[in-house]
This record gives C-alpha cells, structure tokens and sequence, in this order.
C-alpha cells in the first residue's frame, strides 16, 4: 500500500514534466528568454494623464506574470512598442428626455509587435476595449481605475494571446 502512493507521486511528476511543450498559461513553447516593453504614449486627441504609464506597467506585469520571460530594458528577443490612438467618451443610451443614461469610454492601443528570433511572428495590430458606465458617474478616482482595470486587463490580455499565446 505504502508504494502505490509512492507509484502515483512518480507518475504525476513524470506526467507533468514530460509536457514541456505546453504550461498552464496556454503559451507553449517561447522561443525566447528576454522581453521588452517600450513607453506607449498616449497620442489620443482625448488626453487622462497618466493612462500611458498604466498601460504600460499593466502589459510588462502581464508578461512577467505569465511567462518565465525576464523584462529587459533594451535588446530583449521579443519587442512590443506602440502608442494609445484613442481615448474617447460616447453616450450610449438615452432616456425619455434625450438625457445620456449611460456612457462607454473606449480606449485603443497600436501595437508592434517584434520576436527577433522568429520574424514571422511579427505584427502590427490595433487592440481595442471599452467600459460602459452609467452617465450620472463622474470618471475620476476610482471610477476611472475601475474602467482602465477592466479596458487594460481585456487588451493586455488580447496582446498576449496574439503574440505568444497563438489563439
């Protein structure tokens, strides 16, 4: 009895260590060990200060989190650069009194995207999201981080998946 638990540990090992190929976070093989994120400044006609900073911290923490990639500050193997095109408010439903009762902010990011060791994996792509939210909010303070939280964790997410995760 005592060896069977001893049988089932060294088949889950083996198990697991033989599918090297692929890991929990979907991305399979990296031919890669470094990365780099540069600045992605914010060239909306709509400026919110500071939202290039987050996004930017929010894809390297993305990245990092993800991967076992190691976050250089230039001559990575893989390169994402870019800037934020657009930052816009639009009301999206109206009441009876053609009042705003709801509002989307929608944020879009261009990405280009460089895996030196494999060319053909290289992009350049518009990633987009957005957050509705009700039109009596003011979006400041938390309602703000709230909104970005979301926006960026949807493109980060897509940008990942485009560049390493393949889906």
């Amino acid at each position: 009895m005592k060896y069977i638990h001893y049988i089932t540990i060294l088949f889950i090992t083996v198990t697991f260590s033989s599918c090297s190929v692929y890991n929990f976070t979907g991305t399979g093989k990296i031919d890669a060990k470094t990365f780099q994120v540069g600045f992605f400044q914010n060239q909306a006609d709509l400026i919110e200060p500071g939202i290039d900073r987050t996004f930017t911290l929010a894809l390297q923490d993305l990245i990092q989190n993800q991967t076992n990639l190691s976050l250089v500050s230039n001559g990575g193997d893989l390169k994402y650069e870019g800037e934020i095109t657009s930052y816009r408010i639009t009301p999206m439903t109206a009441t009876a009194d053609q009042k705003a009762a709801q509002n989307r902010l929608t944020i879009r990011v261009n990405v280009r995207f460089t895996n030196k060791n494999k060319e053909t994996d290289d992009f350049e792509r518009t990633f987009e999201f957005y957050y509705d939210y009700p039109a009596s909010t003011q979006l400041v303070g938390s309602a703000l981080n709230t909104a970005l939280d979301e926006i960026f964790d949807r493109i980060t997410q897509d940008i990942f998946n485009e560049s390493l995760a393949k889906w």
